[in-house]
């Protein structure tokens, strides 16, 4: 039989281990309520440095490209950022939009905001009026339809008898355009309103730091306006690899004022472009005939026979090469044209005017459309998803025409255009190839032109003189 061990005596008696506890706990408590001098000192003292709204909007127009825009510009793209700086951090949350109920303005008017999912009949309910007048409305004018076309945030003002029928309907479409419906013996009569823009000219400058996106953006200008900026440059600057950081543009355009607020923009009157070191001025001039076009100062048309590019603002993904590696076939064969890199879908353009010799499948190219522009160039087209509409063998086309969408058909490991250029029958590079210049302006005009020409340079100059002075201060 084995002897179990006896056990060994505790160390301490237990009454002192009961009251070392008791102190312990004593003790803990006191540190949670009293805190330390140490810990009270960084509870206090601890400052946390945080940049103002504005201070934050300096240091990023410091890194950035300088902002250059009219007195009347976009609104800063900053201004999100600005707006936001004071706003607590929480939780995001989605709630579903909650439908604005109809304000009364008087005893016998009405306005309600289009909030999402309306309708014209939930309207026509939230201000009280039965569905029979709805289809009453609809049916009396053809017209009255519009009213059914309901955007986000549309105003809709209802005026009624006194007997409370409707009377009247307005909504603004735009801040040029309104509609309204009024009642008369026999139904309604429709009305539509466009009120005509005031013009004038206004300024913009940009430099470019990332990209002539952002840059125009931040000058006040569009993105349709950025685009009317590229196709007039677009003959001698290539918008897909020549643009670099530093570069700077000027533009005088026209300006669409109605009401004392900006509604939009015109056309480009002039405009200036650095690129590389190189400036390329433009001035728009409509001669006798009717014809409108860009020139140079000096009345060189900027048109060529052929633009730069077919892609705006693709990525040059391969170029002219006698000696490259095909990337499927895996063997050194002449890539005799320029790949562009773009999403499925981006526009293609015609470089120059022409004849469409083919339309259809190539082989290794896929979907392909070939040009003709007379009897000494011819341009090709590859890769395409698909062809734009009433592009066909046989057709004719604009420079600058949209012929088809870039894809990824035939021998391409992704999405993108090969573009050839041969003349007379020889490929050669289209990135180096001296392009063929269109007529200038005829001598007749040009004491005319240089009348408009010289007086629109003269205040890009002072314009810019002026915005760098007041850079400085």
């Amino acid at each position: 039989m084995t002897d179990t061990p006896p056990k060994a005596p505790p160390l301490y008696p237990k009454s002192h281990l009961l009251a070392a506890s008791g102190i312990a706990a004593l003790l803990s408590l006191a540190l949670l309520v009293f805190p330390s001098s140490d810990v009270e000192a960084k509870k206090t003292t601890l400052r946390l440095e945080v940049d103002t709204p504005a201070d934050q909007l300096t240091q990023q127009q410091d890194a950035q490209e300088p902002i250059q825009a009219t007195p009347e510009s976009a609104p800063s793209p900053f201004a999100q950022i600005e707006n936001n700086a004071d706003a607590p951090t929480e939780t995001a949350t989605t709630e579903p939009e909650k439908a604005e109920p109809a304000v009364e303005k008087g005893p016998n008017h009405k306005e309600v905001v289009v909030a999402k999912g309306d309708t014209l009949s939930t309207l026509f309910e939230k201000v009280g009026l039965p569905a029979a007048t709805l289809h009453e409305v609809l049916a009396s004018n053809k017209d009255a339809k519009q009213f059914s076309q309901l955007k986000h945030g549309q105003l809709l003002q209802f005026e009624f008898t006194p007997a409370g029928q409707l009377k009247q309907l307005h909504s603004k479409i735009s801040d040029l355009e309104t509609i309204s419906l009024v009642k008369v013996d026999k139904g309604y009569t429709f009305n539509h309103e466009i009120t005509k823009p005031n013009v004038r000219t206004a300024y913009a400058r940009g430099i470019i730091n990332s990209s002539l996106s952002l840059s125009a953006q931040r000058a006040g200008l569009s993105h349709s306006m950025t685009m009317d900026m590229a196709s007039i440059f677009g003959y001698d600057i290539d918008f897909a690899q020549d643009i670099r950081q530093g570069d700077e543009f000027d533009v005088i355009y026209e300006q669409k004022v109605a009401n004392g607020k900006t509604v939009g923009a015109g056309n480009i009157l002039s405009a200036r472009f650095t690129n590389r070191g190189k400036t390329y001025s433009a001035i728009r001039y409509t001669n006798k005939q009717g014809n409108t076009n860009y020139y140079t100062s000096e009345g060189n048309s900027m048109r060529k026979a052929f633009i730069r590019t077919p892609v705006d603002f693709a990525r040059i993904s391969s170029l002219f090469s006698m000696g490259r590696k095909h990337p499927i076939l895996n063997k050194i064969r002449a890539h005799q044209g320029v790949d562009y890199a773009a999403p499925r879908g981006t526009p293609i353009k015609a470089t120059g005017d022409g004849k469409v010799i083919l339309a259809g499948r190539k082989g290794g190219y896929g979907n392909t459309v070939i040009l003709q522009h007379g009897d000494t160039y011819r341009t090709l087209y590859g890769h395409m998803q698909g062809f734009a509409k009433g592009v066909q063998t046989g057709s004719s086309v604009k420079q600058g025409q949209v012929i088809g969408y870039i894809g990824t058909t035939g021998l391409s490991t992704g999405p993108h255009l090969h573009y050839e250029f041969q003349v007379n029958g020889v490929h050669v590079d289209p990135l180096g190839q001296k392009l063929p210049m269109a007529d200038p302006i005829a001598k007749a005009e040009k004491q005319h032109f240089l009348q408009q020409s010289q007086p629109l340079m003269a205040r890009m100059d002072q314009e810019k003189a002026t915005m760098l002075a007041s850079s400085k201060r």
